[in-house]
């Protein structure tokens, strides 16, 4: 005789849902708000990285980042250092004045713009860079998937760095200083193109074009103002040194746990300080300041003025791409 009461738990021979098209229950416990059950294994499938991971960080991508598997690279950090060779004195109401006539005009005007036409081929070098590693889906799994390359460019990059600020012979020497900024451009391009690759188009594209407006409105400020940041020598050393350590520490933290506040703190901070080192390289680079950048210095002017192009945009991506997650 059947019973219209339901089977009890401890029935093994009853269907927990009798006579009725019910799904049968999920394998590890109904779904709650908050994700999967502590003691349940982490789901598979479409959904599969709607749950953070073990390590603070989303297991899978990130909003708007179908490919990325972690999180992006912290940028590369080195202290923005200026060799006593490559500066001389300046006169306080006109150009640098040095031996053979470099106080004219017309020669600091030939200097500024060679540098920047140098700096505009390293602009549009690295733009492409991270245009193809953004918008090719192909290119921009194999730099995620193997961030050895990463390291391996960082090294590179590093080098080069060390060479063409401390060596006054590659430096200065055609082609070799050449040579040498040609590859350190290619390194720092591919490790911008690779952190470029862990956000959205909408992120890269709003940090392009906030950097672009900053760093044209230092430059018109600096070509028009009086303040002299040259004179501040001491004080920019000191920045460099600070973010520098404080870089180091906030990756070792970072890569035990994952922290918000003190990630956007950094980068708030390194927006911050490269734009002054941007103002201080610029009017290094004008020459009608106490200190000056010398004649012969024209890779070591765009390289400055790069690194602190390149690092601004890195500083901000951090701070709208994690806004935008």
């Amino acid at each position: 005789m059947s019973s219209n009461y339901p089977p009890g738990y401890d029935d093994p021979n009853k269907p927990l849902y009798p006579g009725g098209n019910y799904p049968p229950p999920p394998p590890y416990g109904f779904p709650s708000y908050g994700g999967p059950q502590p003691n349940a294994p982490y789901p598979s499938g479409p959904n599969a990285n709607m749950y953070p991971g073990p390590g603070g960080y989303p297991s899978g991508p990130y909003p708007g980042q179908p490919h990325s598997s972690g999180p992006p690279p912290m940028p590369p950090m080195m202290p923005p250092v200026i060799p006593a060779d490559a500066l001389e004195s300046g006169y306080a109401d006109g150009f640098a004045a040095s031996d053979g006539g470099w106080d004219t005009v017309s020669l600091r005007h030939a200097f500024i713009r060679k540098v920047y036409m140098i700096l505009a081929a390293q602009l549009l070098f690295t733009t492409s860079i991270v245009a193809v590693f953004t918008f090719v889906d192909s290119v921009k799994i194999f730099v995620q998937e193997n961030q050895a390359l990463y390291w391996a460019s960082y090294a590179v990059y590093f080098i080069t760095h060390l060479v063409l600020v401390c060596c006054t012979g590659p430096r200065r020497k055609h082609p070799w200083n050449m040579i040498l900024l040609f590859i350190f451009t290619l390194a720092l391009s591919y490790m911008t193109g690779t952190i470029s690759s862990f956000y959205s188009t909408k992120a890269v594209f709003l940090a392009m074009g906030i950097t672009a407006v900053v760093c044209i409105a230092v430059t018109v400020f600096c070509f028009q103002t009086k303040v002299d940041f040259t004179k501040c020598q001491g004080l920019f050393c000191v920045l460099g040194i600070v973010m520098f350590v404080t870089g180091i520490i906030t990756v070792i933290v970072l890569s035990f746990k994952y922290i918000y506040w003190l990630h956007m703190l950094y980068a708030a901070m390194g927006a911050i300080v490269f734009t002054m080192f941007l103002a201080y390289h610029t009017q290094l680079l004008i020459g009608n300041r106490k200190y000056s950048i010398g004649p012969d210095e024209y890779i070591f002017a765009a390289l400055s003025i790069y690194v602190d192009v390149i690092q601004i945009f890195l500083f901000l991506l951090q701070i709208i791409g994690s806004s935008n997650r």
